[in-house]
């Protein structure tokens, strides 16, 4: 062992990178999710071989300012959280590590134009090599390019699944986000292909008909319940609605979509008397409650 000394910034990105990052569906979701806390109302996602090569997420939200850019690719940098009320946390991103820990293993392109600004302004970050802040072109909103995800990084692409699966894990992210913000639209394109197109709804059974389809609306019951600070709202199907797996399943906390084997489990009990063993409902619910009963971790 060696004398303990300082890793360097972009070292530190990187070992970051490998829990912020770990397919490009990460990727997706994180900057979905950036666009969605900065307020837009119509987000395109352009991918290229299931984002290995390309990903883009274009939004019409408040923008960043020029001096602000070079900030906003640093660590633990995020204006989502106040420091006095750390637990009170209403937005998707707070700990500010998305946008560095994705520069540091991608060649990676801000260009934003804040709805104040008069010009919009691009950083260009490569393997976690900062550049310049500089003059570009683009409306309201930011536009952030991700190329050659893991090149700097080559052993995690070994890790990734074939573009087909890839892609999946992309889709479903973005199934899941729009679902729990029907307000806003979400276009998907693949290699030039638009795979999803939903557009902006008022209610909650609109958007859950565009993704799901009219199929599980007729052949479900809506749900709401509240005890004490738990509010629960949804729908799901009827016995004789369901599937051969729990993909169909949509599970959110505080708007959040989250995987919790212990909400699939009651979930499951709930059925256990009207369907078999190899059987699944489909179900849309959302739990909301007080932030500071929820551990985002």
């Amino acid at each position: 062992m060696g004398k303990i000394r300082h890793l360097s910034e972009t070292t530190i990105n990187r070992i970051a990178a490998g829990e912020v990052v770990e397919r490009p569906s990460s990727v997706v979701k994180e900057l979905v999710e950036n666009a969605l806390d900065a307020g837009a109302t119509k987000i395109e996602i352009i991918l290229e071989q299931a984002g290995k090569n390309l990903i883009t997420v274009i939004d019409n939200g408040c923008g960043i300012h020029k001096d602000d850019l070079h900030i906003a690719i640093q660590r633990h940098t995020t204006s989502k959280l106040n420091e006095d009320d750390i637990m009170n946390i209403s937005s998707f991103g707070f700990r500010g590590e998305a946008l560095p820990s994705i520069g540091s293993v991608s060649r990676m392109e801000i260009i934003s134009r804040a709805k104040d600004s008069e010009f919009a302004y691009g950083i260009y970050v490569e393997g976690g090599a900062v550049g310049e802040v500089k003059e570009s072109v683009l409306n309201y909103g930011t536009r952030i390019s991700i190329r050659d995800l893991f090149f700097a990084t080559p052993a995690r692409l070994k890790f990734l699944r074939s573009d087909k699966t890839e892609l999946a894990a992309s889709i479903d992210i973005v199934r899941k986000i729009s679902m729990a913000n029907p307000t806003c639209e979400f276009t998907l394109v693949h290699n030039d292909k638009t795979l999803l197109k939903l557009v902006a709804v008022e209610d909650l059974q609109q958007r859950i008909t565009h993704i799901i389809g009219e199929d599980f609306v007729r052949n479900s019951t809506s749900l709401s319940a509240q005890r004490e600070d738990i509010e629960i709202i949804g729908y799901t199907s009827l016995p004789t609605y369901n599937r051969a797996t729990s993909e169909d399943q949509f599970l959110f906390i505080n708007n959040r979509p989250v995987k919790d084997k212990l909400l699939s489990a009651a979930l499951r009990v709930a059925y256990l008397d009207v369907l078999s063993r190899d059987r699944f409902p489909v179900s849309v619910i959302f739990i909301n409650t007080d932030p500071y009963f929820v551990d985002v971790n």
